[in-house]
Order: structure tokens, then C-alpha cells, then sequence
């Protein structure tokens, strides 16, 4: 997991809920900062933002880490500032920028250390939100947008003619499928678990997919198929465009001819000297997610009441007249709402593509959660055993349904079965108490590749049955010490290496068997079962209102792993790609 190691699950965060289109102009920015930045509306009245042209005193220094492709736009305007003794109370602004890939920047940022720079402008607000999602990060404070660039899917000419460039529109799921069922046509993208654009187009994808008939596994499917043309980064994943004018390069079939791409990063290439075909750029007309650009200050309690105010001055600077010229001169959007015909030209767009259609609503953070929980167990196969308490009191009605908890645990079961590549290792238990013998516990089904087949079907249509046919035992109590040792126990000793090993613990009820282990010494025998060699984390979910999340919290974490709490099963889905986004945060 260490490969897409992340600083914290996206879900301890809340969507931005500000408007996507908005006018970033210099009266609007200046009230905004002037409004949310702590102890800076008392600085109005004392003359925070002098326009002077004359220094009175040494100039204030404040260090920006800003994403690659916004740096070399926000370095101009520093530049433009100095020559232009743009001052804060009196005193020359002087501003230096470094390029800093924003993942990197959250990374560190989590370890809750002293950051070097007091700003920081990340290219989506998503870095943000997980960052301001942990207490024990250093933390940022918001203070508005500077620039927003749309996220689409660019092509070699050639490609976009075949699919009937411009005049022919798409939806995500559209071009995705065509990208899939063409062997001339490959699609790549930058990691969603390093970078927003390949994320939120990600998101966008799922969300898409979810609204038709089998679209988890459309949506898994798509995943798997992008997750093998990934870079790391928005600027490595143009490399890997044909270097040839017919888009073909014969013999070298890791040439991708379409890409998952900003505006920006498609109006750059395009405008460079050496790119003389260019990139036509597909808008999907079910909306394109934005990259929004947010400035924040970087642990403003530390920051000097100059440093504060300048960082400040500077965000207000980029919302007049000039500095939004030298963005909009290096592809960003200044306004989401009439965006530059020029701009869009130049990044390869052109009516009646829908370049102005912009995503309704900013993906949810469930949504976002979920596309990377998705994407983790894609592209690092997964070894899981899921655990079912199958006690009597599963027999429950869910409040507001006319399901028991068995049923729609069943259900979210199903669906998460779907996100699962036939590569993927799955298996099931269930428990009670004496199911078998003396034992608390049965093995329904041995955890098994998905895709391999054994008599009639495959180990997926096993699971999917087994999981169908679950059904609380009448009578059975809850088992739960015991059957978590033991499913641990064989969960550790069939390690496999170079896969995710987990074990999925999901209970009604708190441990009703009297003979069985004590909760401390399950504890100190999961502690003694987990190694840094063979590491297989626990995942245990309290379901409903009877089951005890401190308890398996700390069942959990005496693996590494999380517990979790449900008060509606039909959460369950959710929360186990949560949880492998969380284990992959640590990896």
C-alpha cells in the first residue's frame, strides 16, 4: 500500500460547500480574506491593505509552496509585485515561490511538524480538507480561490477525429468505454492517490457509473483498466503521449493517445514551441469537476501579524486586473462563470464541446472516499476474509426499512464484492456460537483468488451465493472472541506478500459466550500474531446500536487496524474502503 501511501482518509473532511462558478474579483477577495483569516478584520481600519508605491521600511518576506503548474503564474505576480512596490502597511512585499507537488505538501503537513512556508496554494481543496481533517496536523486556514481550471480528457488529433472531435460530445462513462473497447485508443492518467485531477475524474467516473444497471462493476472495471496506464504526476503522465506525428509509434504500446488532463495542463502543452499538433480536448457534457486552486495560510497562530497580512495583500493582489491577466496568460480560469474563448482555444477546445458546463456539485466526501478506496484495492490485489456475525440478533429490523440487518448487510456485501478485481483474494466466515461442534465459527467459503474456477463457477459466484444465503442462527449468541482469534490466527499464518491482507470483522453485538477468551487476553494474542514482516490488519465494524465500538476499537488496533461504528449496515460498503484508504495512509 506504501506505493499510494496517503496522509489520511479524504472522509474526516466536509465538501467545500461554496459555489463552484464564482467571480473572483479584487472586492470580493479582499472582504473574504479580510472576513476568515483570525484577528484581520480589526486591520482594515488600521490600513491593512496600503497601495502605496513607495517602501517605508524593509520589505516583509513570505514563502509560497504552490502546486507545479499554478507556481510559475504566482511567481510573475511576485515578480510584478516587486517591480511595482506593491506594499503591505507601508512595508514592500517580497514573495518567493516554491513548486511543490500539493500530496507532498499534505504529507507533511500531517506529521504535524513546523512548515517552512507561510502559504500554501495546493491545486484542489481536497489537500485541505484532509488536512484540516486531523488535529494533529499542522494546520491551514482557507481564505478563498485564486484560479480554476476544468478537468476533461485530452486527445491526439487523430484519436479525437476518430470520435468525431468536436462536434460530437460525451459523457465520462462514454469516452472511458471507449478508450476501453479500442485497442488504438489508451487512456491514461495521473494516480488518483497522488493527484486531484486524476481523482476527481475518477470520482466523476464512479459516480457516473453508479446511476446504471451493474455500475459497481462497471465502475471497478474502469478503475482496473486505468490503474495499468498511470503515472505519478500530472506532468510525467504527457510523457507518455506518442512522440510521433501519426499518434500510432508503432511497437511501443505504452504510448497513450488520450489523457485525463487539466485545461491547464493541455493549454501548457499546447502553447509549448515543440508541440505543433497539439491536444483537442473533450469536455464531458455531464459536467467536469474543477480544480479550484484555494489559498491558505500555513499555521497562522505562528505567522507575524507583517507575514499574515502580507500572505494576505498577495491573495488580494492576484484578484486585480494584471495578475489575473498573467494567469489567465498561463491557463488558469479567472472566472468559472464566462471562462476565456481564447483559453479554451488554446488548450484544444472548441464549440460544441461544453467547456462551460461545470460539475452541479463539487464531489462529496463520501464520493471522493469511496472512488479511492475503489482505486486502492485496485491496484494492489487484496487478500481479505470477511467475518459475519450470524448471531439471532441479526434478525433485527433496520429502523425506516423493512430489512433486518442481515438483509442489508447482505446487500452491502454484495456491493463491495463488485469492487473486486478477479485477482483479488476473498473469502467468509460466519459465527455465532457452537456452529460447528464446539466451535463459534464455520468457514463458509476459503479466501480464494476471485477469478479462479473450481467445479460449477467461479470463486466470485461462490461468494456471491454464500453471501446471498447468509442467515442469523435462531437462538445463537454472539462468539466474537474466540472467532476473532481464530480467523486472525489463519489470516496471519496464509500470508501472502505484495498483497493487502486484511481481515473484515462485522458484529451486531457485544462477545455473549462465557467460555470463551477474555477481551484482554485476545488483545495481547492479536498483539503477539502481528508482525512488521507479515502484516495483516484488522478491520472490525460495530453494526447497530447493541454492538460496542470501544470494544472493537480496540480489538482493531491491536493490529493496526480501525474500528468502526454503523448504525445502518447498508454503511458497511463505505466504510471498508474507508478503512483500506486508512491502512493505506500508513503503509
Amino acid at each position: 500500500m506504501g506505493r499510494h501511501s496517503l496522509p489520511d482518509e479524504y472522509g474526516a473532511g466536509t465538501a467545500d460547500p461554496r459555489p463552484r462558478a464564482r467571480r473572483r474579483t479584487v472586492a470580493i477577495a479582499t472582504a473574504l480574506v479580510l472576513t476568515v483569516a483570525a484577528g484581520t478584520a480589526v486591520a482594515v481600519r488600521g490600513g491593512l491593505l496600503s497601495f502605496g508605491s513607495s517602501c517605508r521600511d524593509d520589505a516583509v518576506r513570505v514563502k509560497i509552496a504552490a502546486s507545479p503548474d499554478l507556481a510559475p503564474a504566482l511567481t510573475a505576480t511576485a515578480e510584478y509585485a516587486r517591480e511595482r512596490d506593491i506594499t503591505s502597511d507601508g512595508r514592500c512585499l517580497d514573495v518567493s515561490v516554491t513548486a511543490r507537488e500539493s500530496y507532498k505538501v499534505a504529507d507533511a503537513l500531517l506529521t504535524g511538524k513546523k512548515s517552512d512556508v507561510q502559504a500554501w496554494v495546493p491545486d484542489s481543496n481536497l489537500w485541505v480538507q484532509r488536512v484540516t481533517g486531523d488535529s494533529d496536523a499542522t494546520q491551514v486556514s482557507d481564505v478563498g480561490n485564486v484560479a480554476s481550471s476544468p478537468v476533461g480528457v485530452a486527445m491526439i488529433p487523430t484519436a479525437a477525429k476518430s470520435l468525431g472531435w468536436p462536434d460530437k460530445t460525451y459523457t465520462w462513462t462514454e469516452l472511458a468505454g471507449a478508450a476501453m473497447t479500442s485497442d488504438r485508443l489508451k487512456l491514461g492518467a495521473a494516480d488518483p492517490a497522488r493527484s486531484a485531477t486524476g481523482l476527481l475524474a475518477l470520482t466523476q467516473l464512479s459516480s457516473a457509473a453508479a446511476g446504471t444497471e451493474g455500475g459497481d462493476t462497471q465502475a471497478a472495471a474502469m478503475a482496473q483498466a486505468l490503474s495499468q496506464r498511470t503515472s505519478d504526476n500530472d506532468s510525467q503522465v504527457l510523457d507518455t503521449l506518442p512522440r510521433d506525428s501519426s499518434g500510432t509509434e508503432q511497437g511501443n504500446p505504452k504510448r497513450n493517445q488520450a489523457l485525463i488532463l487539466s485545461e491547464q495542463a493541455a493549454f501548457a502543452y499546447n502553447s509549448s514551441a515543440d508541440n505543433a499538433d497539439g491536444l483537442d480536448l473533450f469536455y464531458p457534457k455531464d459536467g467536469t469537476p474543477l480544480l479550484d486552486y484555494p489559498f491558505t495560510l500555513v499555521d497562522e497562530v505562528r505567522l507575524s501579524t507583517d507575514e499574515s497580512r502580507a500572505a494576505l495583500r498577495f491573495m488580494a493582489l492576484l484578484g486585480e486586473k494584471e495578475p489575473q491577466k498573467i494567469l489567465e496568460k498561463h491557463g488558469f480560469r479567472t472566472d468559472d462563470e464566462n471562462p476565456s474563448a481564447a483559453l479554451v482555444t488554446e488548450a484544444g477546445g472548441r464549440s460544441p464541446q461544453p467547456y462551460a458546463r461545470v460539475a452541479a456539485e463539487p464531489a462529496s466526501a463520501k464520493a471522493l472516499q469511496e472512488a479511492l478506496g475503489m482505486w486502492t484495492i485496485t491496484v494492489q490485489s487484496a487478500r481479505i476474509t470477511t467475518v459475519v456475525d450470524a448471531s439471532a440478533s441479526m434478525t433485527e429490523p433496520v429502523p425506516g426499512t423493512d430489512q433486518t440487518r442481515m438483509d442489508v448487510t447482505k446487500a452491502s456485501l454484495l456491493q463491495a464484492l463488485a469492487t473486486f478485481t478477479p485477482e483479488d483474494e476473498i473469502g467468509l466466515w460466519k459465527f455465532s456460537t457452537r456452529l460447528d461442534g464446539d466451535r463459534d465459527y464455520q468457514v463458509v467459503v476459503p479466501t480464494e483468488r476471485l477469478g479462479d474456477t473450481k467445479g460449477n463457477g467461479t470463486q466470485r459466484d461462490k461468494l456471491s451465493a454464500a453471501f446471498s444465503a447468509l442467515e442469523p442462527v435462531q437462538g445463537g449468541s454472539t462468539g466474537l472472541y474466540d472467532t476473532t482469534l481464530a480467523a486472525y490466527q489463519a489470516a496471519t499464518s496464509s500470508y501472502e506478500k505484495e498483497k493487502f491482507n486484511a481481515l473484515v470483522l462485522l458484529t451486531d453485538g457485544v462477545n455473549q459466550d462465557p467460555g470463551s477468551i477474555t477481551r484482554s487476553a485476545l488483545v495481547a494474542k492479536l498483539q503477539e500474531l502481528t508482525t512488521p514482516e507479515r502484516p495483516v490488519l484488522l478491520i472490525a465494524i460495530a453494526v447497530g446500536p447493541d454492538a460496542d465500538e470501544e470494544e472493537v476499537e480496540e480489538i482493531a488496533k491491536a493490529t493496526g487496524g480501525s474500528g468502526h461504528q454503523v448504525n445502518d449496515p447498508s454503511q458497511i460498503h463505505s466504510v471498508i474502503l474507508k478503512a483500506i484508504v486508512e491502512a493505506g495512509s500508513q503503509g
